[in-house]
């Protein structure tokens, strides 16, 4: 027995599939996006490389490589045990 016949209107079993995949599609095309707060940036200012600090540190490079650095082992020594016994 048919109550409504073969041609029903506003009938469709894929309506939920269609939905969902219109959903995903605009999903899709929204792009990635990036907030840096500002404590981030003062932090990415504060990993730039200090001009003075670099000429000391190659200073040290080119006296490493020529030999002429000296290390005075008696004070090494001393920092080492008092960062150690400090914490």
């Amino acid at each position: 027995m048919k109550i409504n016949g073969p041609n029903q209107t506003n009938f469709n079993p894929y309506k939920n599939q269609i939905q969902k995949q219109m959903d995903l599609k605009k999903a899709v095309k929204q792009q990635d996006q990036l907030q840096i707060s500002s404590q981030a940036m003062q932090l990415q200012e504060n990993t730039k490389v200090n001009a003075q600090r670099d000429a000391y540190v190659q200073e040290i490079k080119n006296r490493v490589e020529s030999g002429e650095y000296e290390i005075n082992h008696d004070i090494v020594a001393k920092k080492m045990i008092n960062f150690w016994s400090n914490q």
